[in-house]
């Protein structure tokens, strides 16, 4: 059993290759039975930190755990992984494939024929289960993929841009497995470009950015960090006022809808009182940024050196 409810444990992990640093000195407790983000700019060191976990590459400082143990053979067949460059047997069937990767995990035909097909089913694969993956449509294979990284009911999934490829029916679908994933008690880190996507199923999410950890927490808690920093603003008159009042940071505007970002201890009463006399206002909200809003100030911050 691992250690205090922690499913994977990262102490003070550094990667180097050559002379650049992927990731630094980075600590990371992921609790078990819950859907993690892993978010940040390419190249930022999510890959690396996710190989480091599969026992793909290892720390040249630092400790990693999966499962109470060391990563390695002992806990492979308990994790399950979509990797982001996806990659299927071409010239296998369907089923056959889905099988086959079953049995590498160690699981034994008996127990994966049922599941491989009730799989199929849901995911509505069956009458293409005894095609070749080359003559499944991209999205298709992306199917197959994900059923052959849970067919043997891993407790750890990791999965990297699982979204990609699909429509909005099959990412719905998808999206409601993940959900029953985190309900049966498995943990799942999901990495992903595409903020709106972690704020809807992550419980936690953790930033990294030039390889250092920039956040990491509850949204609720990321929420409270940051305050209720942003204005959503409708109205009608010059815009160019907006940019120039105290206290505002940035404005973005779309069909007479603004957002605009406070500098930190702004007063938000303060902006509205200065745009009365030179804006129609019909709406005017304060509320605490969206993770997508965070990550680009923070992915900023890092880019010019300021990150934490």
């Amino acid at each position: 059993m691992d250690a205090a409810g922690g499913i994977v444990e990262l102490d003070g992990v550094t990667k180097t290759f050559g002379s650049h640093v992927a990731v630094r000195d980075l600590t990371l407790h992921i609790p078990r039975g819950c859907v993690y983000g892993f978010i940040g700019p390419n190249g930022a060191g999510k890959t690396t930190t996710i190989r480091m976990i599969l026992n793909l590459q290892a720390p040249d400082r630092g400790t990693v755990r999966v499962l109470g143990a060391p990563p390695g053979p002992a806990v492979t067949d308990r994790i399950g992984y979509l990797p982001e460059e996806r990659g299927l047997y071409r010239k296998m069937r369907v089923r056959e494939l889905v099988l086959y990767f079953g049995r590498l995990k160690g699981r034994p035909l008996a127990e994966l024929a049922p599941r491989a097909d009730a799989w199929l089913e849901r995911l509505q694969l069956r009458e293409w289960r005894n095609k070749r993956a080359e003559e499944l449509s991209k999205g298709m294979q992306q199917k197959v993929q994900f059923i052959a990284t849970v067919i043997h009911e891993p407790e750890l999934v990791i999965l990297d841009e699982p979204f990609s490829g699909l429509d909005p029916v099959n990412a719905e679908v998808l999206t409601g497995i993940i959900q029953e994933l985190r309900r049966s008690g498995r943990t799942v880190i999901f990495s992903t470009h595409v903020m709106e996507q972690a704020e809807r199923l992550c419980d936690r999410v953790f930033m990294i950015a030039r390889g250092r950890k920039v956040l990491d927490g509850t949204l609720a808690d990321i929420r409270r960090q940051f305050g209720e920093d942003t204005v959503d603003l409708i109205g009608e008159g010059d815009p160019s006022p907006l940019r120039g009042l105290p206290g505002v940071r940035e404005v973005r505007e779309e069909g007479g809808r603004f957002e605009i970002d406070l500098e930190a201890g702004a007063s938000a009463q303060g902006v509205l009182e200065a745009l009365v006399p030179r804006f129609q206002i019909r709406s005017f909200a304060v509320r605490a940024p969206t993770l997508h809003q965070i990550f680009i100030r923070l992915a900023g911050e890092a880019g010019e050196g300021r990150a934490a």
